[in-house]
């Protein structure tokens, strides 16, 4: 099977405009509808656990219809399979904006999410098809600016959208991106070769199907249910076992596997793997203490909080212009080495962080610590394909995809399982030395503020012990981030040589080295 060759000029510029605004559009739409979910919860009549299917079913539609991206493409062209997801994806958010109740909602998200799927994986394939191999870092750079800014700068979007006119813009403004993103696409992509005679491994994708979906239910739901006290999670825990096992088996043994397992021959792409991996949990677990953390324990209202945690994007976004040309001259491995120690400092600065951290501290390290996650998602992106052949590109960014979205909900589950553990515990220790006795409490200017013998006073006791207990589970939780970021550094040493710059003083190299 053939592949586009790079392109020039304007023709190129375009096409990088519509891969780039279908990555916003999917990455904007994985956390820009969490703001919006109580407005919708009143006007769709629903319960709180009735409205958090609105992103379970997204999470759990976009993992399932991840794994057949390689597939489909190959099967049905790329551009062909490109615009129907592009298309698609606008025409459920329209759908989502016109929803009448609850089981609407959530069916129009499983549809939204089935076609979204394919639009980070594909718009990846094109960049790197578009661009020659001393510019693909340059490109993932660019591409890398919508799949990291998209996450952050989501909840602060969706919070303006929603209190400025209601919540069905959140959905809305997909329709004219999606639109001329779909048009941009008949007008400037190529169309790659089909293999009409590869058959679909239906048992390879229905098992992997049940197990991501199970595993996706448990992460989501986990919280909720109280984890492994619930039989709907130990269920789901057991059915994601039995579906990994079935795929696994299936795929060892046939001749046409469902997922092309030599992908992973490829030391590169291995090693970007192993990274997004670590990348999916840092990430997105990261994000989703840091915003609680600014609305419940410094009392930011959500956009402030927003705007506060964009600051992070600031610093992306600055390493990103720089680092592809950077990679032209150093080894990719030393930048993601840079990075994972950047995220490491900062995170070491987070574990200090209490209810009197100012503003502007936290927009300092969110800074730093955006710079880190340039230098390591940048590199990561570029030096994961350098070596991967052509016709299994497509399958490899599906796969490289699948691989963040399940790590990022396992860093998001399991973060904020450890946080509610954490307040729970450290709130009974702390309340032990909560007595009249304590000498603490007899102080005058305390005794006149906090009056144990009235309910008044009780409660504003117990609410700053719980302050107190989250601040302490808040740190432990960073702590636990910062010693992943420690154990992740020498991994560095799997990832190949990706030196596609210039050498010898002379021409371009546009060769890929594998270390010995």
């Amino acid at each position: 099977m053939t592949t586009p060759h790079p392109l020039q000029g304007p023709r190129r510029m375009a096409l990088t405009v519509c891969a780039m605004s279908a990555t916003i559009m999917q990455a904007l739409d994985t956390t820009i509808a969490n703001v919006a979910l109580p407005y919708m919860q009143g006007s769709l009549s629903a319960s709180l656990d009735q409205v958090n299917w609105v992103l379970t079913s997204y999470i759990v539609a976009a993992a399932i219809m991840t794994a057949p991206i390689g597939w489909m493409a190959g099967r049905f062209g790329r551009k062909r399979l490109f615009i129907v997801c592009v298309a698609g994806f606008t025409g459920a958010s329209f759908l989502c904006a016109l929803a009448q109740n609850i089981e609407q909602m959530v069916l129009f998200r499983m549809m939204q999410g089935s076609f979204g799927a394919a639009l980070v994986p594909l718009s990846q394939s094109v960049m790197l098809d578009a661009y020659t191999l001393e510019e693909r870092g340059q490109a993932m750079a660019i591409w890398g600016m919508g799949v990291m800014l998209g996450p952050i700068m989501g909840p602060t979007l969706g919070g303006w959208l929603t209190e400025t006119y209601t919540w069905h813009w959140v959905f809305l403004i997909n329709l004219p991106i999606g639109i001329v993103t779909v048009a941009g696409l008949l007008a400037f992509m190529d169309e790659t070769d089909t293999e009409s005679e590869r058959r679909f491994d239906w048992f390879g994708f229905l098992s992997l199907a049940v197990g991501i979906a199970s595993l996706q239910l448990m992460l989501d739901r986990g919280e909720q249910l109280g984890w492994f006290d619930s039989a709907e999670i130990v269920t789901e825990l057991v059915i994601s076992i039995a579906g990994f096992y079935f795929f696994f088996a299936h795929t060892l043994t046939t001749d046409n596997p469902f997922v092309r397992f030599e992908l992973f021959r490829d030391r590169n792409f291995a090693g970007g793997c192993l990274f997004m991996a670590f990348i999916g949990i840092a990430l997105f677990g990261t994000m989703a203490l840091v915003s609680p953390f600014m609305q419940n324990i410094l009392g930011y209202p959500v956009i402030d909080a927003g705007v506060l945690l964009g600051t992070r994007g600031i610093g992306t976004l600055i390493t990103m212009i720089v680092v592809g040309r950077l990679l032209q001259y150093v080894e990719a491995r030393w930048l993601i080495g840079l990075g994972i120690v950047l995220l490491a400092v900062t995170l070491d600065q987070m574990v200090g962080f209490t209810d009197q951290t100012q503003a502007r501290t936290i927009a300092i390290v969110s800074i730093v610590q955006g710079v880190g996650l340039g230098l390591v998602f940048v590199p990561l992106s570029t030096v994961a394909f350098m070596s991967l052949p052509a016709h299994l590109r497509t399958d490899g960014t599906s796969m490289l995809t699948l691989v963040r979205n399940i790590f990022s909900s396992i860093g998001i589950s399991v973060m904020i399982a450890e946080l509610s553990r954490t307040t729970t515990a450290v709130h009974s220790q702390l309340v032990e030395h909560v007595t009249p006795f304590a000498a603490a409490l007899a102080m005058p200017d305390v005794a006149s503020v906090i009056d144990m013998t009235t309910q008044a006073g009780q409660a504003l006791l117990d609410s700053i012990v719980t302050k107190q207990a989250a601040v302490i589970a808040y740190s432990n939780d960073f702590k636990m981030l910062m010693l992943l970021s420690l154990v992740a550094l020498p991994l560095i040493l799997v990832v190949g040589s990706s030196r596609t710059g210039r050498r010898g003083g002379g021409g371009k190299a546009g060769h890929v080295e594998a270390m010995e």
